[in-house]
This record gives C-alpha cells, sequence and structure tokens, in this order.
C-alpha cells in the first residue's frame, strides 16, 4: 500500500511540475502572452506555489518510502529482504528541495519595490580611439569627427 502511495505522490509531483512550468512560462516577463505585467506577476507567483506544492509531494513520497526502508532494516523480526537507502532517493531530496527552493525564489521574484521607480540610462555612444597600426601608419593625427558607421560595421 505504501508503494502505491509513494507512486500517486510522485506522479503527481511531475503533473504539478509540468504545470507549474508551463504557468512560469506564461508569467514571464518576455513573453507576450498572459497579459499586463500584474497578471504576469500574479501567474508566476502562481506558477511558484504550484512548484512548491510539487516539491512538497516528492518530498513526502521520498521521506515515506525512506521511512519504510529503515524501519524493516532496524526491525529484527523482518525476515524477508533488506533494502538499503539508494541513490535515487537522494536525488529525489535533492530534486524535491531544488524545486521547494526553485519555487519560493518564483514567488518572491514578483515583489518589486515601489517606493522607488526605475531609472532609465542613455546611451552616449562608445567613444571613438584610434588602433595602434593606425597611429603607427598616420604620422599625422587625424582631428576629423569619425564617420557614421552601419549597423554590420561592429559584426
Amino acid at each position: 500500500g505504501y508503494i502505491q502511495a509513494c507512486r500517486g505522490l510522485m506522479i503527481s509531483a511531475v503533473c504539478l511540475g509540468f504545470f507549474g512550468a508551463v504557468f512560469g512560462l506564461v508569467g514571464m516577463k518576455c513573453t507576450k502572452v498572459g497579459g499586463s505585467d500584474q497578471t504576469k506577476a500574479k501567474i508566476a507567483c502562481l506558477a511558484g506555489l504550484i512548484f512548491i506544492l510539487s516539491g512538497l509531494c516528492s518530498m513526502t513520497s521520498c521521506s515515506l518510502y525512506a521511512n519504510r526502508i529503515t524501519s524493516e532494516f532496524f526491525d529484527p523480526s523482518f525476515v524477508a529482504q533488506k533494502y538499503e537507502l539508494g541513490a535515487a532517493l537522494f536525488i529525489g531530496w535533492a530534486g524535491a528541495s531544488l524545486c521547494i527552493i526553485g519555487g519560493s525564489i518564483f514567488c518572491f521574484s514578483i515583489a518589486e519595490t515601489s517606493n522607488s521607480p526605475r531609472r532609465g540610462y542613455a546611451y552616449n555612444g562608445a567613444a571613438s580611439v584610434m588602433s595602434a597600426r593606425t597611429k603607427v601608419h598616420n604620422s599625422v593625427p587625424d582631428k576629423t569627427p569619425p564617420r557614421h558607421f552601419d549597423k554590420n560595421a561592429y559584426v
């Protein structure tokens, strides 16, 4: 029975993780789907909550299975084959922890400081610098202003 419960929790964690990823993609500022910034912030917070719920389901499943394994391992009256904690449980715990941490970061990333508005920075352009090769070949310094370059001149 506990194996079926662990399977159900892991399947629900995977499904919740998928829906959290979809909501996370919709809630990002760089996508055009989702509406205004406030709506996207709410969707991103929902994605974070779903990721936290997914991590909790996975953590519960791994912990339930590990509890059963350790209780059977240390029970002297248990005569069937005894199992040990394997790498899959540790990977499951690490993945669940990352999912919970990522979901909480996703939730807290929408909090902007409303006290100070964002300042824009003006682009002044790049300074014109003569290369060493140009200085050697041109003994007379050129006082003409730099010509306007096309967008492909820097590639």
